[in-house]
Order: C-alpha cells, then sequence, then structure tokens
C-alpha cells in the first residue's frame, strides 16, 4: 500500500493497481497448496507449513517465518523472523 497526498486532500491508501479497497488489507492471504507441497525452508530444506492468519510461512525445524506478500512467499532468509 502507499499513502499518497494530493494537494491540501487527506492522505489516502491506495493499492498497487490503484484500487482504494482497504478492505484487502483484513483479508488472510491463500498460498496454494500445490506451491507448499514443494516449497522448503532454503536454511534446512525441512517443511513449511502456512500460519492460521495466513501472512507466513513457518518451518517445522528451525521455527523461521518467511513472510507471504501479495499471495507470494518471500523466501529470503533475511526477510525471515524466528518463532518460538
Amino acid at each position: 500500500m502507499v499513502a499518497i497526498r494530493f494537494g491540501g486532500h487527506r492522505n489516502r491508501l491506495i493499492g498497487r493497481a490503484g484500487s482504494s479497497d482497504v478492505d484487502k488489507l483484513n483479508c488472510p492471504m491463500a498460498v496454494r497448496q500445490e506451491l507448499l507441497e514443494i516449497l522448503v525452508c532454503p536454511v534446512d530444506k525441512a517443511q513449511l507449513v502456512l500460519k492460521e492468519d495466513g501472512s507466513g510461512l513457518k518451518c517445522t525445524e528451525c521455527k523461521r517465518v518467511y513472510p507471504v506478500r501479495d499471495d507470494i512467499p518471500i523466501m529470503l532468509i533475511d526477510q525471515a523472523t524466528v518463532e518460538p
């Protein structure tokens, strides 16, 4: 999302395609089951599971959580967080 200022008007959030649907922020992201079956953790090659809120993929071994943005898993080690 991007905040844009139009002259003296209030800031408003717009999506990348230019839509102003702020409701999309509340929708959980979806990752297809076929993709989950082939993705593995880049650190230890263990299985990943989708978090309940759909916000990321969690490694079953090292507990790193890779974020999901716009339905795309970000499988970069430096973008991952570690959860207990």
